[in-house]
C-alpha cells in the first residue's frame, strides 16, 4: 500500500543495511529519525535491518527483569543464564520468519465495585522482541505524532497533558469541554483497520509479519486458548505504541485537518493514550464535535461510552459574588474546577478525583489489614513509599486538601490495624503519635508546582 504522498520508500538494500547497522544504538536511532523526517508521509519498506544483535542487547537491557512470567514460566533470570545464545537464536528466527509468538497469560487485578480487570502477561522473550520493535517504530512515528498527544511518548507525561488542558481553558477564559470515554479501547481495535493504518507508514515485510503474529497470538486462560480479530497484545510493551499509531490516524490527524478548520472558534484536542478531551470556545462547536465523534469512531469499529461521554459547560465564574455552581470534568485522575486565586481572579484548579481518592484510600486500608503483623520498620518503609508515590502524581498546586486527606487516612488506617493485631495495650491516638516520632510517614507535598520546577515544595 502506498503512503499518503503516493510513493513507497525502498532504498538500495545494501546501502540501507550498512546505514542502519553502523554506529551505536543512539546514533542509529538518530539516523532512523532523520530518515523518517526526510520521507514524512511516505511508506518505509526496508527498515528491519536496524535490528541486529547489538539492538537486541539494548532491548534486553530496557526490558524489566522482575516482571510476572508468561505461559512458558521463564523468568528474566532464566533467560539471562544463556543470554547471548538466546538473543542470537531470537534474531535468527525474527529475520527468517521462524519466530512464533506465544499467547499471553491471562490474569486479573481488582477494580472498584468488586469487579476485576483482565490483563495479559507475555513471555520474557516476547517482551524483549516487542521492546526491539517498539524502539524502531517509536523512532519513526515520533516524527509524525502531533503535539496534542501525550501518552506513552518520550519526554511527555500526564502532567503535560493536564497543563495543556489548563492552558487551553484559561486562554479561552472558560470553555465548553467534550469529555470522552472509549469503551474497551485496547480490546476493540480492529486488526484490519490497524493494519491499514500501519500500511500508510511502515510496510516492511519482516516487521509487519511479527506484528501480525502478536496480534493473532491469543490469550491463554485456564488451559484454553482464545484468539480474536480485535485488540492489541495485552500487557505487551508494543501495545501502547500501536494504540497511539491507531488514534493518530483515527482522531488526531482527522481533528486537526478536518474538524478544526470547520469550527467557528478556537478548539483544542488533548489526548493521553485513549483518554482525551476537546476544549471548545463556542458551545455550537462543542456540540458539533460531540455529534460527529461517535460517527468517526464507528467507522473504525470503536464505540464511545454513552454515559461517560458528555458535554460540560465549563464557564468562567463572573466574580466573588458568582453563586451558581459551575460544572466540573475529570481528566487523568483529576477533577478540573473553577476557583479563585489569592488575588481574587477566577482560575482553573485541579484536585484528586473523588473516585480515585476513594480507591487509593481503600488500597491503603487493605494493605494495612493484610500486613499488620509485619515488623513496624518494614511497614513504615512500605507505607512511606506508597505515600510518596501518591504525592508524585497527585501532588499538584492547589490539591493540598486532597493530599492532606490521603495522609490522614493512611495514618488512621495504620493505627486501626496496629490496634487490631493484638497485645495488652491498645493503640490509642496518643500512643500512635508517640510511635510516629520514630516511624514517621512523609507529609503531603506539592511535586508539580505551577510556579516552576524549582519552587520549594509546600502546600
Amino acid at each position: 500500500m502506498e503512503g499518503r504522498g503516493g510513493q513507497g520508500v525502498e532504498p538500495e538494500e545494501g546501502k540501507m543495511t550498512e546505514t542502519l547497522n553502523s554506529g551505536d544504538i543512539s546514533t542509529r536511532l538518530q539516523r532512523i529519525a532523520k530518515l523518517a523526517r526526510t520521507h514524512r508521509g511516505k511508506t518505509l519498506r526496508s527498515i528491519h535491518h536496524a535490528i541486529d544483535l547489538d539492538w537486541l542487547r539494548e532491548a534486553y537491557r530496557r526490558t524489566r527483569k522482575d516482571g510476572a512470567v508468561g505461559v512458558d514460566s521463564q523468568t528474566g533470570a532464566d533467560y539471562a543464564q544463556n543470554l547471548e545464545d538466546n538473543l542470537q537464536w531470537l534474531l535468527e528466527r525474527f529475520k527468517t520468519g521462524a519466530y512464533r509468538a506465544s499467547p499471553v497469560r491471562r490474569t486479573y487485578i481488582p477494580k472498584d465495585g468488586g469487579k476485576r480487570r483482565p490483563i495479559g502477561i507475555p513471555t520474557f522473550e516476547d517482551k524483549v522482541l516487542q521492546t526491539a520493535i517498539r524502539m524502531l517504530l517509536e523512532t519513526i512515528y515520533e516524527q509524525d505524532f502531533l503535539d496534542c498527544s501525550y501518552g506513552f511518548r518520550p519526554g511527555r507525561s500526564a502532567h503535560d497533558a493536564l497543563e495543556a488542558t489548563w492552558q487551553g481553558v484559561m486562554s479561552m477564559r472558560g470553555a465548553w469541554v467534550v469529555e470522552v470515554d472509549i469503551e474497551s479501547f485496547f480490546d476493540s481495535i480492529d486488526h484490519g483497520h490497524l493494519r491499514g493504518v500501519l500500511d500508510q507508514r511502515v510496510n516492511d515485510g519482516v516487521v509487519r509479519r511479527v506484528l501480525h503474529k502478536w496480534l493473532k497470538a491469543g490469550v491463554m486462560e485456564g488451559g484454553q486458548l482464545r484468539r480474536s480479530d480485535s485488540g492489541t497484545p495485552q500487557g505487551g510493551v508494543i501495545s501502547p505504541l500501536l494504540a497511539n499509531v491507531f488514534l493518530h490516524e483515527v482522531l488526531d490527524l482527522w481533528f486537526v485537518r478536518e474538524v478544526q478548520p470547520r469550527l467557528g472558534g478556537r478548539a483544542k484536542l488533548v489526548r493521553y493514550a485513549d483518554d482525551f478531551v476537546v476544549v471548545c470556545e463556542l458551545e455550537r462547536d462543542a456540540r458539533r464535535v460531540l455529534d460527529v465523534l461517535p460517527k468517526r469512531f464507528g467507522r473504525y469499529g470503536l464505540r464511545l461510552h454513552p454515559a461517560k461521554t458528555r458535554l460540560v459547560r465549563f464557564e468562567r465564574p463572573t466574580g466573588r459574588g458568582h453563586r451558581e455552581r459551575a460544572e466540573t470534568f475529570d481528566f487523568l485522575g483529576f477533577t478540573l474546577h473553577w476557583g479563585m486565586s489569592r488575588r481574587g481572579f477566577p482560575v482553573v484548579k485541579r484536585k484528586t478525583a473523588a473516585s480515585r481518592l476513594r480507591k487509593a484510600i481503600r488500597r491503603i486500608w487493605l494493605w494495612c489489614r493484610r500486613h499488620r503483623h509485619v515488623p513496624l520498620g518494614m511497614q513504615q518503609v512500605a507505607l512511606s513509599a506508597k505515600l510518596r508515590g501518591h504525592y508524585s502524581y497527585f501532588g499538584v498546586t492547589g490539591n493540598g486538601s486532597a493530599l492532606k486527606r490521603f495522609h490522614y487516612e493512611a495514618q488512621r488506617a495504620w493505627r486501626v490495624w496496629l490496634d487490631r493485631r493484638g497485645g495488652r495495650k491498645r493503640m490509642s491516638w496518643e500512643r500512635f503519635h508517640a510511635l510516629l516520632e520514630h516511624y514517621s510517614l512523609p507529609p503531603p507535598r506539592v511535586v508539580h508546582s505551577i510556579y516552576g520546577r524549582s519552587a520549594k515544595p509546600r502546600l
